[in-house]
């Protein structure tokens, strides 16, 4: 596994508990920061987790409109809390991170959405995202 795909995990954790815990997720990425430090082994997924959850941080509002836009009569709240968080991942990348492929953003948001949530939620991240990758 990459140190990318590594790191998307990671934001995925950070993003998910975050969510369903309802804490604040600048206070949640920093309570991971601190145990990160502690992991010097683990830095290079480290860095590029905390580039995508500063991200999803800094553009939320947008990430999430796209989100609502192109999911076709899904709520916010409906989703399960794994395929939102996947799906801001998924749209930072898209949308904010010019190094990543829109191919590579939308393949490892969907192989996310396989392993961690439903059986349907693969073909669900991966209509939303193809969707707003046309339109952007």
């Amino acid at each position: 596994m990459s140190a990318r795909s590594k790191a998307r995990k990671r934001a995925l954790d950070i993003l998910y508990q975050s969510d369903v815990r309802g804490d604040d997720l600048a206070v949640t990425l920093a309570a991971e920061a601190k145990r990160a430090a502690a992991e010097p082994a683990r830095e290079a997924s480290w860095l590029y987790a905390r580039e995508i959850v500063d991200g999803v941080i800094d553009a939320r509002d947008e990430i999430d409109e796209q989100i609502v836009t192109h999911a076709r009569d899904w709520k916010l709240e409906r989703m399960p809390a794994v395929d939102r968080a996947i799906l801001r991942i998924g749209v930072w990348e898209l949308l904010y991170n010019d190094e990543v492929p829109t191919a590579v953003a939308i393949d490892e948001a969907v192989e996310l959405a396989k392993e961690f949530s439903t059986d349907d939620s693969g073909s669900f991240v991966h209509g939303v995202l193809a969707r707003i990758a046309r339109a952007g």
